[in-house]
């Protein structure tokens, strides 16, 4: 989404302050650090190593614009989530050859569209970002779809997700790396159905870093999640 600083979604992936106290930190889970999606060194985080195991790129693959299917269903009882046909999400990188990371990038596609769903319903409380967040995640994640029901926004468009890479850290922890292409997705007020439509911009493009924890359910949950607007990994 081509937002301006304002907006409730460049306040949870700009203003840090907001979310962990003041400045950019990249997450790391045991040993191993991550960095930005596509192993740019250059691209704004602390960090400069590269995710371990995972192949780099220097720019984005080209958009698609063919929305993705549901995760399949693996016998857990999750909550249900419908998003209107106006709101669309395109997931690349859905496997990888190992059935765990796979699980893992299924359950962060099924938080994001919680996340989403909690927003065009303005429900902060949705019992889905409780199946889907944990702990200091879940604080982010509430206080994320407060910004948007305070501002009387909510949103429409196609969100697309890329350059997702998963590092494992034993049974039941992992750290996740992702991009945001948000060129195509823009604001709504909420009351008056209105589109606030900008030009697609290096702020369209979103780096993302998290900390997931698989609980008894076998679900795996964000307990961190840090993010930078304009990370230059993540650019076209």
């Amino acid at each position: 989404m081509a937002f301006l600083i304002e907006h409730p979604r460049e306040l949870r992936t700009l203003n840090t302050q907001t979310r962990f106290g003041a400045g950019i930190v990249l997450l790391v889970a045991a040993s191993m650090t991550l960095t930005a999606c596509g192993g740019d060194s250059d691209s704004g985080s602390d960090s400069k190593d590269e995710i371990k195991g995972a192949e780099s790129s220097s720019a984005p693959p080209p958009a698609t614009s063919t929305p993705s299917s549901t995760p399949m269903d693996d016998g857990i009882d999750r909550p249900e989530i419908k998003l209107p046909a106006d709101v669309n999400h395109v997931f690349e990188d859905r496997t990888t050859g190992d059935p765990e990371k796979d699980t893992v990038l299924a359950d962060n596609e099924r938080n994001i569209l919680a996340e989403d769903d909690a927003i065009l319903r303005a429900d902060p409380k949705s019992p889905a970002l409780q199946f889907y967040n944990t702990g200091e995640g879940l604080v982010s994640a509430v206080n994320w779809v407060k910004e948007f029901v305070d501002a009387d926004l909510s949103f429409t468009g196609t969100v697309r997700y890329f350059n997702r890479r998963v590092v494992l850290d034993g049974d039941d922890k992992a750290v996740l790396s992702y991009c945001g292409d948000e060129s195509k997705a823009y604001n709504k007020d909420r009351k008056t159905g209105k589109v606030k439509k900008s030009a697609p911009s290096a702020q369209s493009y979103v780096l993302y870093n998290s900390h997931l924890s698989k609980n008894e359910k076998g679900v795996w949950q964000v307990t961190k999640l840090i993010s930078e607007r304009g990370a230059k990994a993540c650019q076209p």
